[in-house]
C-alpha cells in the first residue's frame, strides 16, 4: 500500500520504528453518536503492506465503534526523550481471531511469554477476540534525537 508520509524520517525509518517498538498504539475513533473515543492497544506492524494489527476483546466498545465508522487516527510514540514516533490515519477492518493467533503473538511480544497471570487471563478459552487491521493511509514520522541530545533522560528505556 502506498502511504502518504510526511516528516523528517523516511519510510524505512517508519517501518523499522513501528516494527521494532513494543509500545501500545493509541487509537482514536468516533462513537456512533459522533463523540470521540481513544484507547491504547497492543499492535503488530506489517511493513510490506503498511498495516497495523490490533487485538481487542470482541465485547470491547471500540468494536462497535469501528463497525459504525472504520476511520481511525493513531499514534505510536516514545514516552521518554529523545521523543520519536509515528502518527497517522487509516481505515480499520475487523475479523474474529477465533484461535487467538494475533493475541498470542502480541502477548509474547509485549509480555515476553504466556506464563504470567495477565497472559493466561487474556488467552482464556471463554474470551472472544477480534483482529483489527488498520490500513495506514497517511502518516507523519518524527525523531527528535538530534535536537534532544543533551536532554536529561536521553538514556531511559521506553
Amino acid at each position: 500500500m502506498t502511504v502518504r508520509l510526511r516528516g523528517d524520517p523516511d519510510r524505512d525509518w517508519m517501518d523499522t520504528f513501528l516494527d521494532d517498538n513494543p509500545i501500545p498504539v493509541r487509537v482514536a475513533t468516533r462513537t456512533p453518536r459522533g463523540g470521540l473515543w481513544m484507547l491504547s492497544l497492543w499492535y503488530g506492524y506489517d511493513p510490506d503492506d503498511a498495516t497495523l494489527h490490533l487485538a481487542t476483546s470482541a465485547s470491547a466498545r471500540v468494536v462497535e465503534y469501528l463497525e459504525a465508522d472504520p476511520e481511525v487516527a493513531f499514534e505510536v510514540s516514545t514516552n521518554h526523550p529523545p521523543y520519536r514516533g509515528v502518527r497517522g490515519q487509516g481505515t480499520a477492518t475487523l475479523e474474529p481471531d477465533e484461535d487467538k493467533a494475533l493475541l498470542r503473538t502480541l502477548v509474547e511480544d509485549y509480555l515476553g511469554d504466556r506464563d504470567s497471570s495477565l497472559a493466561k487471563w487474556l488467552l482464556r478459552d471463554e474470551r472472544d477476540e477480534v483482529h483489527v487491521t488498520v490500513d495506514v493511509e497517511r502518516a507523519y514520522a518524527w525523531d527528535y534525537g538530534d535536537r534532544m541530545r543533551d536532554v536529561d533522560g536521553n538514556d531511559k528505556a521506553d
